[in-house]
């Protein structure tokens, strides 16, 4: 089954979802990513000025994250070191994972690569590359609505997980302890051939800054 974002979650986690989380329109004609398709392919500048493309990462598991380090939702998984945790297991599997920044010029969340790679540090952040999208191609790509924003996509470059990090949407870090992750059970399905569920959710967050 090919599944898009409108097929989310229900119950009491996507109402609150949908009434918390700040999304942005779907353009009239635009294709938008579905699960159980192919994950578009990209080319785009990492933080050291080397160019990376996802098919570079065929045989790999896969995670996508948009982030804007100003965003109080990001602040929320960041400052309580959830968003590293979620990091460093996955790399520890072998998943790559690489942090996308669409914010435009002048925007909320834009930053220069040696500012990239300041706040990497700073955060103790560990991401295999952290790329910059300030034209918002990659993010129109993957119809990215909100900071954050997770996709897993599989070894075969399946696109098999879009949507939220958990089933928390607020900006509260004293939730993280009650919260259900989303992204650790889907790449961990991915990695066994298992079934991923929820396969698409419903995404939280501040919009993504795009200049248009």
């Amino acid at each position: 089954m090919k599944l898009t974002r409108r097929q989310t979650m229900t119950g009491a986690g996507a109402a609150a979802a949908l009434a918390l989380a700040f999304m942005l329109p779907i353009e009239s004609g635009q294709a938008v990513p579905r699960v159980g398709q192919a994950a578009p392919d990209f080319a785009a500048t990492d933080t050291y000025g080397n160019t990376v493309h996802l098919s570079d990462f065929k045989g790999k598991t896969v995670v996508l994250e948009w982030t804007n380090h100003q965003c109080p939702f990001v602040r929320k998984h960041y400052g309580s070191g959830n968003m590293q945790a979620h990091q460093k297991a996955a790399r520890a599997e072998g998943v790559v994972w690489l942090s996308i920044i669409s914010s435009a010029p002048g925007k909320q969340g834009y930053v220069t690569a040696e500012q990239a790679n300041q706040l990497t540090k700073q955060r103790g952040a560990d991401p295999s590359k952290v790329l910059l999208d300030p034209k918002g191609t990659i993010g129109h790509l993957y119809d990215a609505r909100t900071t954050p924003d997770m996709y897993v996509i599989d070894a075969k470059g399946v696109l098999r997980y879009m949507g939220a990090i958990d089933d928390t949407p607020t900006a509260d870090p004293a939730d993280l302890e009650t919260a259900h992750s989303y992204v650790t059970p889907a790449i961990t399905a991915v990695m066994s051939g298992g079934t991923v569920d929820p396969a698409v959710t419903r995404p939280y967050g501040c919009s993504v800054k795009y200049g248009s």
